[in-house]
């Protein structure tokens, strides 16, 4: 598995959905990239004025993240992006 540094977060991205609301099934080439998915590793946070302020997320988090934010990665055919805190948008409750 992989151990975040400092305050990268990393996310395993949604599946981008197989086929529409209307029954029509989308081909590969034609999906959407996925901006939303599940938090499996938290970074410890980042040093401000000489504190460490912990990451506001935490492991099971489903987060919105930023579209062209961060670093895809696959790591035993399982595909990761790895996150500053900052292209976090949101968490999904």
């Amino acid at each position: 598995m992989l151990k975040p540094l400092g305050d990268k977060i990393i996310v395993k991205p949604k599946e981008a959905e197989e086929k529409t609301a209307g029954g029509i099934y989308v081909p590969d080439t034609a999906k959407k990239k996925s901006t939303e998915g599940e938090v499996v590793a938290v970074g410890r946070g980042k040093y401000e004025d000489g504190k460490l302020v912990e990451p506001e997320v935490k492991v099971g988090d489903t987060v919105i993240y930023s579209k062209y934010g961060g670093t895809e990665v696959t790591i035993s055919d399982v595909d990761y992006v790895i996150l500053d805190e900052d292209s976090i948008l949101a968490i999904k409750q």
